[in-house]
């Protein structure tokens, strides 16, 4: 059988084959578009130990096409299907059995494939481009692609697979999905690009686990709150609601290291044993943290604990987080720490943002964007007892909140 599947005669010649376990590349209309957006050229589906793969054309200009319905019905069939960005997958279509690569084992993959970088520098406005790129050029690509990552199908899946794999992706996808309600004009002028909808993209695949967030050259993660920019993001509903959780590492520090401020706020209880004000205590936790226990506050509970707990799982030759993922202990202490605070946060945003998203599932009320420690919700004001169902999430987990709400991302106000 010819390695390019054009019409429905292959196609069915393929699903004859009864492959149980894939490797699948999409080649997309253009990868500089959203994935929830971008067309789908065809799809790259090799069988992991077949002698070759294949590629189902759906919308390419040098052969005829297959059906996408009936392309999407084929790969629903297979047992497991190993993907580069099982994330990036699900906006094509939300399958249960996809294996990301990544979360198994990290794969070196070329950067630059010299076909594929000249037709996007030759034609960079082209929304599809992918449809006039050689198809035997994707074909080449999507090949070297798989023997680059071969040898991760049969290998077995770590503690943390089942976290990232199967909840992490899920939920910063429906977040994706969402997408964000921007005033037209507003956007434009703070970012260049005059549109009425804006997707940010979640990268699950840094160094600290902690997910970054950034599309066309926006970080998401960071919008600057004193140039205005906020502004430009208003509700689709009736007004926009964020929920802070307070004092988020200092929590998860202390529950790490098994240390009980009680009711009490947290910042209040170390601007109490520092005998600082509230505004000093947050300056002087955070660079603690962060940085290491200064020599004056040592003699400190929650310090000496931090310090015991630090030197115990510097001790070991590796520390098992409660996302399963194991991270080595042959860097420096504090940024061990550090990076063990950041997966917990990770951890635990995962648990809420399941459970908020569970509720929200039949609402118009969505979640729309998430920042390490608040969550943007875009509220009908006919949906306001969800609210406290949502807040009660954050109870649950013995989080403190702070909730703010408003007719724009920048004229948030506490209620």
């Amino acid at each position: 059988m010819f390695w390019l599947i054009e019409n429905k005669e292959q196609l069915q010649a393929f699903r004859e084959k009864k492959f149980k376990k894939v490797f699948i590349e999409p080649l997309f209309s253009n990868d500089n578009i959203h994935p929830h957006l971008r067309g789908i050229v065809g799809f790259y589906i090799r069988e992991i130990n077949y002698r070759k793969g294949f590629l189902i054309n759906i919308n390419h200009s040098e052969a005829t096409s297959c059906e996408l319905d009936e392309v999407l019905n084929l790969i629903g069939e297979f047992e497991e299907i190993f993907v580069r960005d099982r994330k990036e997958f699900l906006h094509i279509v939300p399958l249960k059995q996809l294996s990301d690569t990544h979360f198994i084992s990290p794969t070196d993959i070329p950067d630059s494939f010299p076909c594929h970088d000249f037709f996007y520098r030759k034609y960079p406005h082209i929304g599809n481009i992918g449809s006039i790129i050689p198809i035997v050029k994707h074909y080449e690509r999507c090949e070297t692609i798989f023997n680059a990552v071969k040898h991760v199908f049969t290998m077995e899946k770590p503690q943390h697979f089942e976290f990232y794999n199967n909840r992490a992706t899920n939920v910063f996808y429906w977040i994706e999905a969402e997408g964000l309600k921007v005033n037209p004009t507003l956007f434009e002028e703070h970012f260049g690009v005059e549109r009425d909808w804006t997707y940010s993209q979640f990268n699950l695949k840094t160094t600290t686990t902690r997910p970054s967030n950034s599309f066309g050259g926006i970080n998401y993660a960071a919008l600057d709150k004193k140039t205005g920019c906020r502004a430009a993001f208003i509700p689709d509903n009736d007004f926009l609601l964020e929920i802070d959780i307070s004092a988020y590492h200092p929590t998860l520090a202390a529950q790490l290291v098994d240390f009980d401020f009680g009711d009490k706020d947290i910042h209040q209880a170390f601007a109490d044993m520092y005998g600082v004000d509230y505004k000093k205590a947050k300056e002087l936790t955070f660079k603690q943290l962060y940085g290491g226990v200064f020599d004056e506050y040592k003699e400190l509970e929650f310090f000496k604990k931090v310090e015991k707990y630090i030197d115990n799982i510097s001790s070991k030759k590796e520390h098992v987080c409660k996302s399963g993922y194991v991270f080595k202990t042959d860097m420096k202490k504090q940024k061990l720490f550090n990076y063990i605070l950041q997966n917990t946060e990770t951890y635990y945003n995962v648990l809420i943002l399941e459970k908020i998203i569970r509720i929200l599932k039949n609402s118009k009320t969505r979640i729309v964007h998430y920042t390490y420690d608040s969550f943007l919700l875009d509220v009908s004001k006919d949906e306001k007892d969800i609210i406290e169902s949502i807040l009660d999430i954050f109870k649950e987990y013995k989080f403190s909140t702070k909730v703010e709400a408003g007719h724009n991302y920048d004229a948030l106000q506490r209620v």
